[in-house]
């Protein structure tokens, strides 16, 4: 743990994943309860193998019917680094050189089955075509595996990519790979800044922005009336604790803030981990003249995230409003207390959006794929990778 270089204080607080479950297990578990849901799964690029994360989501694609995401992350912490048996953790420049071969791999694959290699057919005996099967072969600066995947192609043919990227790195990564992209900004001119960013380095490398989609996440706050609302978040607010704030900001950028002075501004620091979060953090500081007492206030509250406050109505207001100003094709909702907020907004929000045309009525497609309006696997991919002769079988 980086805060004090003690575990105690997390673990007798609570904070951010101090305990959590392996999500690959609960998305087959949500799977299996749902029928239109799409779940992602956050697994990382630095301490797996290209091949186990291949057959870990090819199998939940088979499992979901095709409602699996792969939420794509370098790992954050130097305690990470230690439970996977290393004495510290991969730089972070190294870890996206990393991060840009596993995914590549890891395509390479998902695509070494053709949709037809099965053919199951009784009379003949044969039920696959082993000539619509390929070896990957793959031997690169950080992994080898000679493949084929062994499973079918799953209905997507690989799960939807998703990324936050922040730093300048983040970005430029996100923009290559990334099919959606999970932001935090409080702020809507940094959501429009970074909206426009990364649809204009997806353009640079040959992709069609139309087919990266940008999710600002938010907290909502909803009431009978605005009062009621801002009540709601008022008492929500003021349970945050300064100290669980650093806790979790330590643990994201790998960097240890308890050495600070509380009720000094947030110094200009390097750190390892989450370099866009924390390039945020600093820059409320400077703006609003916040003590990094006030920003682990803030980060406890939610993480940085913006709360939309208000009736149902007015919350529909800042979302068609964020919307249409160029910060979103999407938002992830994220909760104050579960499933509170998620049956507030289910219940008031979605159907003020859907008669306000901004929310589907039904779904469009069977894959999460579809109903994200996402083009296909191949088509999506930046044009370097696309163009591979080896990757892609016509």
């Amino acid at each position: 743990m980086r805060f004090g270089g003690d575990q105690s204080e997390p673990f007798r607080r609570g904070t951010q994943a101090a305990a959590t479950l392996d999500p690959a297990l609960v998305a087959a578990s949500i799977a299996a309860v749902t029928t239109n849901l799409g779940v992602a799964v956050t697994k990382s690029a630095t301490y797996f193998h290209p091949y186990e994360i291949a057959r870990i989501f090819g199998s939940l694609d088979h499992l979901t019917r095709g409602r699996i995401a792969w939420n794509i992350v370098t790992s954050l912490s130097q305690a990470e680094a230690q439970n996977f048996g290393f004495d510290s953790h991969v730089e972070h420049e190294e870890r996206y050189a990393r991060a840009e071969e596993f995914v590549h791999t890891a395509v390479k694959l998902w695509s070494s089955w053709d949709p037809d290699a099965v053919i199951a057919d009784k009379e003949s005996g044969v039920w696959a075509d082993p000539s619509r099967i390929r070896t990957v072969d793959h031997d690169g600066d950080h992994y080898r595996t000679r493949g084929p995947l062994n499973q079918p192609r799953s209905p997507q043919h690989r799960p939807v990519l998703i990324q936050a990227g922040s730093s300048e790195t983040g970005k430029e990564f996100a923009a290559r790979w990334a099919e959606a992209i999970f932001e935090i900004d409080p702020t809507p001119e940094g959501r429009r800044a970074y909206y426009d960013d990364v649809k204009s380095r997806a353009s640079n490398h040959g992709r069609n922005p139309d087919h990266i989609k940008v999710f600002p996440s938010f907290i909502p706050f909803i009431g009978e009336t605005e009062a009621i609302a801002r009540e709601k978040q008022a008492f929500h607010n003021e349970l945050a604790d300064p100290i669980s704030g650093l806790i979790t900001l330590s643990v994201h950028t790998d960097h240890d803030f308890s050495v600070y002075d509380l009720d000094a501004p947030v110094e200009d620091v390097r750190v390892g981990g989450t370099q866009g979060l924390f390039d945020v953090a600093r820059r409320l500081s400077q703006r609003d003249n916040l003590t990094l007492r006030d920003i682990g206030k803030l980060y406890a509250q939610g993480v940085l995230l913006p709360q939309f406050v208000g009736t149902a109505s007015d919350v529909a207001d800042q979302i068609e409003e964020s919307f249409n100003g160029g910060e979103a094709d999407g938002f992830i909702v994220s909760s104050a207390q579960a499933p509170g907020t998620f049956n507030d907004f289910v219940d008031y929000v979605v159907p003020e959006l859907q008669r306000r045309g901004l929310f589907r009525t039904e779904y469009e497609g069977s894959t999460l794929r579809e109903n994200l309006g996402l083009g296909s696997p191949d088509e999506d991919l930046p044009a370097d990778v696309r163009e591979a002769p080896s990757l892609i079988a016509v």
